[in-house]
């Protein structure tokens, strides 16, 4: 039994197939040259094809972009803002009129501007009473404002205190003495970091200043202490010996105290 004739053109398709999957070119005979070369001519236009495309995008979208109208000036408002003047009075020297940005916090104002450094910015909310300085009103009377959640025009105008107004200088400058309370403070060693002692001395010299006005009675004399150091907070809890300094303040300066009728 003769095996049958394998058909020359079913021969070399198989030919040309197993030598494309495996990755080898073969050549065998000018008929499959010829398949070969019309091969390659076809894979060298679409590999130049493809690269062109690329270069047609970028060139198209190159155009897009060039005949685009030019987009506007973006605004940065941290880089212009609305300026308000202020004036104050400050620890007895008046200071301005001054251009501060308007929404500008007090605290900051303090600091950056007129290099008060001793009022303290502690919770950055109104919360802890480290950055309150005092405001002595027309009448007479004096009150805490918290200056890290009041901007500085609230100020326009006013006097206010800081803690560095306390304590008594000589003509240079220099520290020769302190108030009351900074050295009661400090006999009584009631504080620790001293971060939060700003806020306290301020209070408790309100205080002070309100009961010469209006002596309280004896009876009430724990309570409206503790009523006026309520706010502050103390990360130390020095609480106890910030009350007991105050409290030998009050007894102990003539006149703030009366007995019960």
């Amino acid at each position: 039994m003769t095996a049958p004739k394998q058909n020359s053109t079913h021969a070399a398709s198989q030919t040309g197939a197993v030598a494309a999957a495996s990755g080898v070119v073969a050549v065998a005979g000018p008929a499959s040259a010829a398949s070969a070369a019309s091969a390659a001519s076809a894979a060298s236009a679409a590999a130049q094809a493809q690269a062109s495309a690329p270069a047609s995008a970028s060139a198209a979208s190159a155009g897009v972009a060039a005949g685009a109208p030019a987009a506007g000036a973006v605004e940065r408002p941290l880089t212009h803002f609305r300026t308000l003047p202020l004036s104050i009075k400050v620890n007895g020297e008046i200071v301005g009129p001054t251009d501060v940005p308007a929404g500008l916090m007090m605290i900051d104002y303090l600091h950056e501007y007129l290099h008060l450094t001793g009022s303290r910015l502690g919770c950055g909310q109104g919360i802890c009473h480290a950055c309150v300085v005092i405001v002595d009103k027309p009448d007479g009377t004096s009150e805490e404002v918290r200056t890290c959640i009041t901007g500085a025009n609230f100020f326009h105008g006013k006097t206010i205190r800081t803690i560095e107004g306390h304590a008594k200088r000589n003509e240079a400058g220099e520290v020769i003495g302190m108030s009351p309370i900074q050295q009661k403070f400090l006999e009584h060693f009631s504080f620790q970091c001293g971060y939060c002692t700003p806020g306290f001395v301020n209070a408790a010299t309100v205080l002070i200043e309100r009961l010469q006005r209006q002596p309280v009675a004896r009876d009430k004399v724990e309570a409206t202490i503790t009523e006026a150091l309520n706010d502050h907070i103390c990360r130390c809890t020095g609480y106890v010996r910030y009350y007991e300094a105050v409290k030998e303040v009050v007894l102990t300066t003539p006149g703030l105290v009366k007995e019960a009728a």
